[in-house]
């Protein structure tokens, strides 16, 4: 409860004062306890407020109800009453045409007909505007009204998720003179939506999606730095979305222009009051001698700089990216030191609207809808004038996007072999040459950029986080053995160390992604031991083992020797007799396998699993071997079974403990009690009650 609480000085405090295992064992077990009474307030505080959590929501529920109905009240009086005054009116005109010749002519006496006619479409549009907008919740704030905007087209659609194609939500999309507005369908109130998102024009960018059945009919919406896929009912009405998209925003660019000529037209100056300060002359006279800065002439008459805007158009259609960026460095080098006057404000605003265009065209080139063959290097052209023109961040987050998508392409393209071990062969060397391959240009391309390298290390987190979704479900879920699992993750290690070539280490990742499979696969495999140990245990004659054949017994000989047991010829006899058991004998070969392909996974998260398992397994075989040497009558197997129990306590035990110990670098105090443990049970073989 303290402020200055430390969990890390709290444990290393308990464990210097802990005399082992046990006491703290007993710490976790009560601070577990205190973990779950805390849990349980919590949740007994939950069950208390969710009943008036419901009540409210409930309220809430049914006062948006009545707003709604109160809006849709309101609108229908608004309509009624207008009409009720259009009506009146025409009935006047009708009576009395010389008065609504007078009233037309008042309202604007230089308004043709057409213009009336203009102006009337445009009130009734917009009038349809509000009327509609009326329907969507949330959006009044976010979109004032304005004596120009008005509703263009409108629609259902659905969106479709981008990297998946699966279907995500039904949309109403309205589009207006300068903004696209997407709402939802609200699910139980027909003809309401609720807001989602709001695109001006100007940053909007419209792609057709060719079709591929089953989806079809379908267009993206580019913005950054998210797009948006949709898919029309039919493809007369995708036809008619993409085409009113595209005149609406030529509209819009074209309106946006002419207001920036409008603007840049020269106003007369407002004359000065007459002063009659008789020392403003002097100052004026001062004022003469020293030119301003803003009269300072910029010469804009320069050929270069007169077809600057038409050259820009043709770089940008010729795909001559270098040209165009070459052109705008020129031209801000030249303007660098120059006034900012109204010619040159005019000349950016042209040469502003060129670089909105080359970086759509920049964008679209990084896209992961384009081709993603040549590798990291294909990209470098886009990316590294989206860099020049000073949108680093941008061509970042872009050139990543591509990457990942070029790397999630080549891991669904990798056949499934039969065979585990060459297909997780194949699959790291195609994603960790990829990472490679990405990294350096990544390094390439933004070598000036530090700020962007924390981008990189996220994207390669989560790179690897999809490579061990594909790792692991060939290799855990498919259910392969401990050695076939110990080697594919051998060989992932082994290339994720290729990374520290460029001085990245995402070695601690892929632990972290994995350490639960490879804790399953190691229980798994523990229960298959165990479960082998106690059905020999069962059919346990204790007899001396007879190979047959010198081939054979020197063969047991070469596999306890890679086993680490290194005087087993003491255990052998005449002939091919060798003084074991056949249940100990097999129990010490799957034991010592377990652990060597055990060591291949360790990490440090896997220790005490590893170690548990080890235990659980050994105690399986000395249970047997003590219950056995309690309970048999028969002097002469008693003397062998004592025999067994010598070679699997003072060879067997060592050589574990041994082994452990050399992999993980540090001795198991738990196997150094288990020996000691049976130790105890062999000073006194005669007794009735089991110590280990």
């Amino acid at each position: 409860e303290s402020g200055g609480f430390a969990a890390g000085e709290y444990v290393k405090q308990l464990s210097q004062q802990s005399d082992g295992d046990r006491d703290l064992q007993e710490h976790r077990q009560r601070i577990q306890a205190l973990s779950e009474e805390t849990a349980q307030s919590l949740k007994r505080n939950v069950y208390q407020n969710y009943r008036q959590f419901i009540e409210t929501a409930r309220e809430i529920s049914y006062l948006e109800s009545e707003m709604y109905q109160l809006s849709h009240i309101l609108t229908e009086q608004k309509g009624i009453m207008e009409a009720v005054t259009q009506a009146l009116l025409l009935q006047a005109d009708r009576d009395d045409p010389a008065l609504g010749a007078r009233r037309a002519a008042a309202a604007d006496p230089f308004l043709p007909l057409s213009a009336k006619d203009a102006a009337a479409n445009e009130e009734g549009r917009q009038r349809t505007l509000t009327t509609l907008l009326e329907k969507v919740e949330g959006c009044r704030d976010l979109l004032p009204e304005s004596p120009g905007k008005y509703l263009v087209y409108n629609g259902d659609l659905v969106e479709y998720d981008a990297d998946h194609m699966a279907q995500i939500q039904r949309v109403h999309a309205f589009l207006m003179n300068d903004c696209l507005l997407v709402a939802t369908a609200l699910p139980n109130r027909r003809g309401a939506y609720r807001y989602d998102a709001l695109y001006p024009l100007d940053g909007l960018a419209v792609v057709n999606v060719k079709d591929n059945p089953p989806m079809k009919d379908m267009f993206k919406l580019l913005m950054f730095p998210e797009s948006r896929i949709f898919q029309a009912e039919n493809a007369k009405i995708k036809k008619e979305w993409l085409e009113v998209l595209e005149e609406t925003k030529r509209n819009r660019a074209l309106s946006e222009k002419r207001r920036l000529e409008q603007e840049a037209l020269p106003r007369p100056a407002p004359t000065p009051p007459e002063s009659t300060n008789p020392f403003d002359e002097d100052e004026d006279e001062e004022e003469e001698d020293e030119p301003s800065a803003e009269d300072e002439v910029v010469d804009l008459s320069l050929e270069w700089i007169q077809e600057l805007p038409e050259d820009l158009d043709v770089c940008i259609a010729q795909r001559d990216f270098e040209g165009a960026v070459d052109l705008l460095d020129k031209l801000n080098e030249y303007l660098a030191d120059k006034p900012v006057s109204q010619p040159v404000k005019e000349l950016r605003a042209k040469v502003d609207e060129r670089v909105r265009q080359l970086t759509d065209v920049l964008v679209f080139e990084l896209s992961p809808d384009r081709s993603l063959r040549g590798g990291p290097r294909a990209t470098r052209r886009a990316v590294s004038q989206l860099i020049r023109l000073g949108q680093s961040t941008k061509a970042c987050e872009l050139f990543l996007k591509n990457r990942a998508a070029a790397v999630q392409t080549a891991i669904r393209q990798l056949r499934i072999e039969g065979a585990t071990l060459l297909y997780i062969h194949k699959l790291c060397h195609v994603f960790f040459t990829s990472l490679l391959e990405t990294a350096r240009e990544f390094e390439t391309d933004f070598a000036g950029n530090n700020g962007c390298y924390s981008a990189f290390v996220v994207w390669a987190r989560s790179s690897m986080r999809m490579f061990v979704d594909a790792f692991s479900k060939q290799v855990f879920d498919s259910k392969e053995s401990l050695s076939t699992a110990a080697e594919c993750v051998k060989v992932a290690k082994e290339h994720c160390k290729q990374l520290s070539e460029i001085g990245l280490d995402l070695t601690f990742i892929i632990h972290a992604l994995l350490v639960k499979d490879i804790k399953g696969a190691l229980q798994s495999y523990k229960d298959i031991i165990i479960e082998a140990t106690k059905h020999r245990n069962s059919e346990e004659m204790w007899r001396k083992m007879n190979l047959m054949t010198p081939e054979a017994l020197g063969k047991l000989r070469e596999e306890m020797r890679s086993c680490g047991v290194g005087n087993f010829d003491q255990y052998t006899g005449d002939d091919c007799w060798v003084n074991l058991s056949y249940t100990v004998v097999a129990f010490t070969k799957q034991t010592m396998a377990f652990l060597e392909e055990a060591l291949k996974l360790y990490f440090p998260e896997l220790h005490m699993v590893l170690l548990e398992s080890l235990v659980e397994i050994i105690l399986v075989a000395v249970q047997h071997v003590d219950y056995s040497l309690r309970c048999e009558q028969d002097p002469e197997k008693k003397a062998f079974i004592r025999q067994n129990a010598s070679f699997l306590y003072e060879t067997v035990l060592p050589v574990v403990e041994k082994r452990f110990e050399e992999g993980v670098g540090k001795p198991a105090k738990q196997l150094q009690d288990l020996r000691n443990a049976s130790r105890l049970m062999r000073v006194n073989p005669e007794s009735t009650t089991s110590v280990v």
